[in-house]
């Protein structure tokens, strides 16, 4: 429809005013009485053909009157030309709607995209600062393949490294005979702290350390077998936690994997040159004076690989493996410049890495201070969604007869988890993420639980009404919070593409509380159940495809949306 309107347009701009290669944008006015859409092409072309804006939006008005798809065509201040499209066109812009609901089939021989996100250390557990990469890298996933696409989900975990030197000497120092079998994550993060504490005061232990390690690179029996109680401890303990968030990946290929595949991509970097001697025997990467990048260092002194080894093999053998047409390694904000570093050093090493992109996300901060991570410790994620289940339970029982459910266990698990999933996601992934307890269980904002109670409330209107088929038929004429509704509805595909290109995921959480607004602005407004006809019928199809949609966006953000509430 658009698109049609912009070639009329086009068309008559360059036979009027001689202006062609015109971009025409149509925008979606915030308020009804603006229109259904508007365009602001008036202003450039009177900017190009040095004419006034009104002139140039009068020959846009009348080109685009006696279209079959408007309604009404109006020039609004200087130069924005506002169309209001038939009850018949507002109608058949929702069918996009309806198909975006549903998850595409996959076509068959794509190159898939690859997205990176989580990345927590072995030996240690999930911490709240690790919700922001999960929870964007899983809604990314999620809206990928919603879309037809194939996703490669990988969580790519710290195993490998000095830290498991650290681990090895404080258990042997302080492990008190106790089978490593049995230490949990906890108690496996309390060792390493202690070796953090007494190697204050006994530098000797960073030594042993670095042998310890030494010897697991060198496939010493006894460490290995450590090493691998340790992972397979680690592992058992984030899946738990992974499934409350509605987390899942394909593959968990870590550090450890690359131990045998760096030193080919050694080897290269010297052949090539890109690899050099740096202070005390180490190998580096320099860069051009005007990359204003640092050394990267390849290799330490003493020949033992670092994170940025493995991450170099890791990218060959991401490409060589699966051709990706995409890598997004979702990470905080810290790890900018080593990707930075790692990207032009692939380029210096000639190697094509088509679509990579490190997608940052911003640091956490918390409203509560009490929640801030003490020195030594670290706030763990599991008691983080604890409390929010605990305050959501306390929010269910604070409403009374509000709030209806049979299984008041399941509502507050699904309530307190959402409220901390779609928290933050609903701010922009680019700043920094602000934790707010008060906000994020609110019952009247942009907040998981508005958009549940929304959902339900639509969901209750649906069950009262008792319809088989609901279908989406045409009245003569459509109110001002219907025509809001539609307009708000018809959105959805071009959100999701949005989405889709820019990596925010944010977008589509404040999408879902604006049409949150609209449909409840609707609900309070216009009769349902008590309309009549093709009004009602109309009413129930619109309370039905919000429903769907709340119920689809809300899941691509990993939360899950009660029928009752």
């Amino acid at each position: 429809m658009e698109d049609r309107w912009s070639a009329l347009v086009t068309e008559a701009i360059e036979q009027q005013f001689g202006v062609s290669d015109l971009a025409v944008v149509w925008e979606r006015p915030a308020e009804s009485e603006n229109g259904d859409r508007a365009t602001p092409v008036a202003f450039q072309v009177a900017s190009r053909a040095k004419k006034n804006p009104a002139e140039v939006a009068n020959v846009v008005a009348s080109t685009l009157e006696g279209d079959a798809d408007i309604e009404k065509v109006e020039i609004a201040g200087p130069g924005y030309v506002n169309v209001w499209l038939t009850v018949d066109a507002l109608l058949r812009s929702l069918n996009a709607t309806r198909t975006a609901c549903t998850a595409k089939v996959k076509e068959p021989g794509q190159r898939p995209v690859i997205v990176e996100y989580s990345q927590p250390n072995i030996a240690k557990p999930l911490g709240a600062h690790h919700l922001v990469t999960t929870l964007v890298g899983q809604a990314l996933v999620n809206l990928y393949r919603h879309m037809g696409q194939e996703v490669i989900a990988w969580n790519y975990m710290g195993d490998w490294g000095t830290q498991f030197g650290k681990l090895s000497v404080s258990y042997d120092r302080y492990g008190e005979g106790k089978p490593i079998e049995e230490l949990s994550v906890d108690e496996l993060l309390d060792l390493y702290v202690r070796f953090h504490d007494e190697a204050k005061n006994d530098p000797s232990m960073e030594d042993e350390a670095r042998a310890a390690f030494t010897k697991l690179e060198q496939d010493d029996k006894e460490m290995r077998a450590f090493w691998e109680v340790v992972v397979k401890t680690t592992k058992g303990e984030l899946g738990h936690i992974y499934d409350r968030l509605h987390v899942s990946f394909d593959t968990d290929k870590s550090e450890s994997f690359y131990e045998d595949k760096m030193d080919p991509i050694v080897e290269e970097g010297k052949q090539k040159n890109v690899f050099q001697d740096g202070d005390k025997g180490a190998l580096m990467t320099f860069f051009e004076e005007d990359s204003n990048l640092p050394p990267y260092m390849i290799l330490k002194g003493d020949g033992s690989t670092l994170y940025s080894t493995r991450d170099l093999a890791n990218m060959r053998y991401r490409h060589d493996t699966h051709d990706p047409q995409e890598i997004l390694i979702v990470t905080d904000v810290a790890q900018k410049l080593h990707f930075e570093q790692l990207a032009e050093t692939c380029r210096l090493l000639g190697w094509d890495i088509e679509g990579f992109e490190n997608t940052i996300v911003g640091r956490m901060r918390f409203a509560d201070k009490s929640m801030s991570t003490r020195k030594g410790n670290i706030l763990k994620l599991k008691e983080v969604l604890e409390e929010a289940v605990k305050r959501a339970d306390e929010v269910i029982a604070s409403h009374g007869d509000e709030i209806q459910t049979d299984d008041q266990k399941d509502l507050s698990e699904m309530m307190g988890v959402g409220a901390v999933a779609y928290g933050i996601l609903s701010q922009n992934r680019q700043s920094n993420i602000v934790f707010d307890w008060a906000k994020f269980l609110g019952f009247d904002g942009n907040s998981a639980p508005y958009l549940q109670y929304t959902h339900a409330r639509a969901r209750s209107v649906l069950r009262k009404a008792d319809v088989d088929d609901v279908s989406l038929v045409s009245t003569a004429d459509l109110s001002d919070k219907e025509r809001d509704l539609i307009n708000a509805l018809s959105r959805f595909d071009e959100v999701l593409q949005e989405v889709r290109r820019e990596h925010l995921p944010h977008l589509l959480a404040n999408y879902l509380f604006g049409l949150c607004q609209d449909f409840n602005g609707f609900y309070n407004s216009e009769p349902i159940l008590k309309a009549e006809g093709d009004t009602k019928m109309l009413r129930l199809s619109l309370t039905e495809l919000t429903a769907d949609v709340l119920k689809t966006g809300a899941e691509i953000l990993t939360i899950r949306v009660p029928d009752r509430m």
